[in-house]
């Protein structure tokens, strides 16, 4: 009598979820060309490189000065990543989840006795799902300048943290998140609508808002905003900045152009997706092997400053950036 065999179905095993937690700060870098010809070194640098282990870099700067052309009274710079599990806050909602954050405080910065602040800070937060999900939740938490000043006059500054907004649903970049385009393109256009625009800075906003169409159609059309890599997207934190009484001063937006010394922008930030080829992929320091794609990545310059005469050269003051990826 013929036996009946029956095929038993091999059980599909479960990936179990990870993160690799990538981060970066610095407190000044820079390059000087005149009066002398000088890099500034990545003051105050730590990064939280390609690991999966919970952890925590810390470094201080003591009092610095550059040539006496640039200078700070101290600094410190902090990365850090950690997982959060049953997380709830008072109303219920769960922060459960991978999170990671970087940190660069800058005390007592002087550019050529022109510009001086009492204090920068750059604050970037992100928390990655812990269940399901990719894309993580950003704040700017913390982020604030303090008694920035140019020639002595006092900076009226209001910020905007909320420019990222909540995380995307269904998991969307925020290359794909229509609210937060829409949010990027408004402060583009009020700046294009600036009197006395520039015409170089005029083609270079009528660029990015052409830019912000574009990524805004092929999220309709499901284009997954074009993760190879390269999407990215600049935008700024600073909401509004008061007139400064200096003769020539002009301001456009987030930046201030000041005659006889140069232009700053302030509290720039660039979202972006990083894909597989963008340098993420690699072996992590614990020695385990990663290959994550398509990571959102984000960066906040609290000050960029292009020096025109008699200080020539480019500067960055508190920087900070995050990466990270969820696998599977």
């Amino acid at each position: 009598m013929a036996t009946m065999s029956k095929s038993i179905a091999e059980p599909v095993p479960v990936l179990e979820r990870y993160h690799v937690y990538h981060a970066g700060a610095h407190i000044l870098s820079g390059d000087l060309e005149h009066p002398i010809k000088q890099p500034i070194e990545h003051y105050g640098n730590v990064v939280l490189e390609k690991t999966r282990r919970e952890s925590l870099f810390t470094e201080s700067v003591g009092e610095t000065s550059v040539e006496g052309l640039i200078s700070f009274k101290a600094g410190h710079t902090r990365v850090s990543g950690s997982q959060l599990k049953n997380k709830k806050d008072i109303w219920g909602n769960d922060h459960s989840g991978w999170v990671t954050q970087s940190t660069s405080v800058l005390e007592g910065l002087n550019v050529g006795d022109v510009i001086t602040a009492d204090r920068l800070v750059a604050q970037i937060s992100t928390e990655h799902p812990l269940m399901r999900g990719h894309v993580p939740k950003v704040t700017f938490l913390g982020t604030r300048f303090e008694n920035l000043r140019v020639a002595g006059y006092p900076v009226q500054l209001e910020l905007d943290l909320g420019i990222c907004g909540n995380r995307p649903e269904g998991d969307q970049t925020y290359l794909e998140d229509g609210g937060f385009l829409d949010r990027v393109q408004g402060q583009i256009n009020r700046i294009a609508d600036t009197k006395d625009l520039p015409e170089a800075l005029e083609k270079q906003y009528d660029a990015k808002i052409a830019y912000i169409n574009d990524l805004k159609e092929r999220a309709k059309e499901g284009a997954n905003g074009e993760r190879n890599g390269h999407s990215k997207l600049q935008c700024s934190l600073i909401k509004s900045i008061g007139p400064i009484p200096i003769p020539g001063v002009k301001v456009f937006g987030n930046m201030i152009f000041v005659p006889d010394f140069g232009t700053l922008s302030l509290a720039e930030v660039e979202v972006g997706i990083e894909g597989a080829d963008g340098g993420f992929s690699d072996t992590s320091r614990d020695g385990s092997s990663s290959e994550p794609s398509g990571s959102s990545y984000f960066t906040l310059h609290m000050l960029n400053m292009r020096l025109g005469c008699p200080l020539v050269g480019t500067t960055t003051a508190a920087s900070t950036t995050l990466n990270g990826k969820t696998n599977p």
